[in-house]
């Protein structure tokens, strides 16, 4: 048996982040990963998926220009082009990742790790030992078990598309549908979303939810709400037929692209072998401080199903690295006012809690400011999307426990707030900063 002193199996942002650190702090480690590193944040999430954004910022860019003076012809986009071009990108990452392990001795293991005992896995007839064992294998996108399921795309699938689909179909109503969503609208395709409840963005602000929904209207979204989904169909001509409740059909789509949610990825694993206890969910319970109820093996990111993303993944895993190897006892992440951003169209920055939990904690001490407005960048077009704000207040200070915003520069403007919420600060010390002119960001400092 080959030993080390960590094995860290997964080889997305938090397995690597931990990897690193720990080799940094002299520990023997060897990283076992089965798919392109960097995981799903750099192959099949926030990287292409931030990529397909910035295309569609500049359709959107192109379809303003003549009220800017400029005369352009009705741009169309070469899909394969900007498929290539991504690829090209994603593919300079992974190799970067690739050169990172070796500069830090980490020794990288191809293949699908199994557990056979807490302290011990099989990968590809090899048996690696280790004195602490992470699980950093991160999730996997969640198909509904309805008749003709198959002939829908993952969220992952979307991007393997070498074409655009003239007419798509998005089921889901969380982050992922909402950027797919935004992107293929801007990218010129016929979007219909289908959400099985009401609203958009479950657990997000109202302020936000609805905001998005009228802005996604606009675009020429069609948003279908309520809908129980029973089966998919192809016909003759080989579009795809979407069966609802009481036989109602939506007909003609080129393209099905399920968004509903990610399940973690265990299967396949051992844990039972090693002890290792799931959740509800499928995920991994660890507490504050990663652990997970069999000592020495250790769980970070999305499998854990704590605030899927990807720079808590890589905290997290740098956190417990700093613990287990580098003499910090009590190292770990503060999974409180963890900021977090939805790119979809227009952009949504959000931190803390929301009106609805503020009031649930706080109750009558709650005091909420908001704002709508038109953002500058709109001034001269016949467009008027609409920028919105939030901020949640509570007690005597007005400490500010929530900061909510939709609209252009959102996903910007919010990581210098989340710092001063972080740090607690009130709405007399926004109030107190003098605002930058002419910003949409100069109004979270100037609400009354």
């Amino acid at each position: 048996m080959e030993n080390y002193d960590y094995l860290v199996i997964g080889g997305g942002s938090g397995g690597l982040a931990s990897a690193r650190r720990a080799a940094r702090y002299g520990a023997k480690v060897a990283l076992v990963a089965d798919g392109p590193l960097g995981g799903t944040c750099v192959n099949a999430g926030c990287v292409p998926k931030k990529v397909m954004w910035n295309a569609a910022e500049c359709a959107e860019w192109l379809k303003d220009a003549d009220d800017y003076g400029f005369q352009v012809e009705a741009p169309s986009v070469d899909w394969f082009k900007l498929k290539q071009a991504r690829d090209t990108y994603i593919a300079r990452l992974n190799a970067m990742y690739a050169r990172n392990l070796e500069l830090d001795s980490i020794e990288l293991v191809r293949g699908r790790a199994r557990l056979v005992a807490p302290d011990k896995a099989r990968v590809e007839g090899r048996e690696l030992g280790a004195k602490a064992v992470l699980i950093a294998t991160g999730g996997r996108p969640s198909i509904p078990a309805l008749p003709g399921a198959e002939l829908g795309l993952t969220s992952d699938d979307f991007f393997e598309l070498t074409t655009r689909p003239e007419r798509v179909a998005i089921v889901g109503a969380g982050y992922i549908a909402v950027e797919l969503a935004g992107v293929m609208a801007a990218l010129r395709s016929d979007v219909t979303l289908f959400l099985r409840g009401e609203r958009l963005l479950s657990g997000f602000d109202d302020l936000v939810s609805s905001t998005l929904a009228t802005e996604m209207t606009a675009s020429g979204i069609n948003l279908m709400s309520a809908q129980e989904l029973r089966a998919v169909t192809r016909a003759a001509d080989g579009t795809l037929t979407l069966v609802a409740a009481h036989d109602l059909l939506h007909s003609g789509f080129d393209a099905l692209i399920w968004a509903t949610g990610r399940v973690p990825s265990t299967a396949g694993l051992g844990l039972e072998s090693a002890g290792v206890a799931l959740g509800p969910r499928g995920e991994i319970e660890v507490d504050p401080l990663q652990n997970t109820n069999v000592p020495g093996v250790y769980a970070v990111g999305d499998v854990t199903g704590k605030r899927q993303l990807t720079p808590v993944a890589i905290a997290a895993g740098r956190h417990l690295a700093d613990r287990l190897f580098g003499g910090k006892p009590e190292a770990k992440l503060d999974y409180e006012n963890v900021p977090s951003v939805v790119f979809s169209h227009p952009p949504v920055g959000t931190v803390g809690l929301t009106e609805a939990e503020a009031r649930e904690l706080y109750g009558v001490e709650v005091k909420v400011y908001t704002t709508r407005f038109t953002n500058m960048r709109f001034a001269l077009t016949a467009r008027k999307p609409t920028t919105a704000m939030k901020l949640v207040c509570a007690g005597a200070t007005e400490k500010v426990v929530g900061l909510h915003t939709i609209g252009v520069g959102s996903d910007e403007l919010l990581q210098g707030f989340a710092v001063a919420i972080k740090l607690g600060a009130t709405k007399a010390d926004f109030d107190s900063t003098v605002a930058i002119h002419p910003t949409a960001a100069e109004e979270l400092v100037t609400l009354a």
